[in-house]
């Protein structure tokens, strides 16, 4: 009788090894889909509308892709940081947003990898081709070296990304439960609670 259930206990865990696998590939797959559609809309946008505009509106556009990219960083962190007991004391209060930030801590990593490696990366690339744009109208409008201008501009960029990624952490992490609880309430707005 033991034996059949060790053999039983063995059986639903390999079955569990399985089924996760098999989910871990579909959200892999998931993902990739969803990063290729994102940056695609998104570089969509910066080709069709950066070199329209003049260069104060690009360089905003720009500005925004990078808060964009630091901003979702933030929340990639804090969802990994966070601590789920408070949460769920939330929730039984019935906290609006609650229940969305235990659902997002229990998925942590599904989470932290849409937020940081999706969005946040996306934002990255896109904010470095669209200073690219710039600088090129820089030089021309300036009459100054393409070279030396896009080295400047991407060089700025670059550092303005990592500086405020890199200042976006450290507050998500101090501030991580607060960061996380204030993006589930936020989110929670275009949910439909189940009956």
């Amino acid at each position: 009788m033991k034996e059949e259930i060790q053999n039983l206990k063995v059986q639903t865990r390999r079955k569990e090894k399985i089924n996760k696998k098999k989910n871990d590939w579909i959200w892999i797959i998931r993902i990739t889909m969803l990063a290729c559609i994102i940056s695609f809309i998104f570089s969509f946008v910066s080709e069709m509308i950066i070199p329209n505009v003049n260069i104060v509106v690009g360089i905003l556009l720009v500005i925004v892709f990078i808060l964009l990219g630091v901003l979702f960083d933030m929340i990639g962190v804090s969802v990994t940081a966070a601590d789920e007991k408070p949460f769920h004391s939330m929730n039984s209060r019935k906290v609006k947003g609650a229940a969305l930030a235990v659902q997002f801590k229990k998925n942590a990593d599904k989470v932290a990898s849409f937020c940081n490696d999706v969005v946040g990366d996306i934002c990255g690339v896109v904010s470095g081709s669209a200073g690219a744009i710039i600088a090129i109208s820089l030089a021309n409008t300036f009459s100054i070296n393409r070279f030396f201008t896009t080295l400047v501009v991407t060089s700025i960029i670059a550092a303005f990304t990592i500086g405020g990624k890199a200042i976006g952490k450290s507050y998500a992490i101090n501030k991580s439960n607060l960061i996380l609880y204030r993006f589930a309430r936020f989110l929670s707005n275009f949910y439909k609670k189940k009956k």
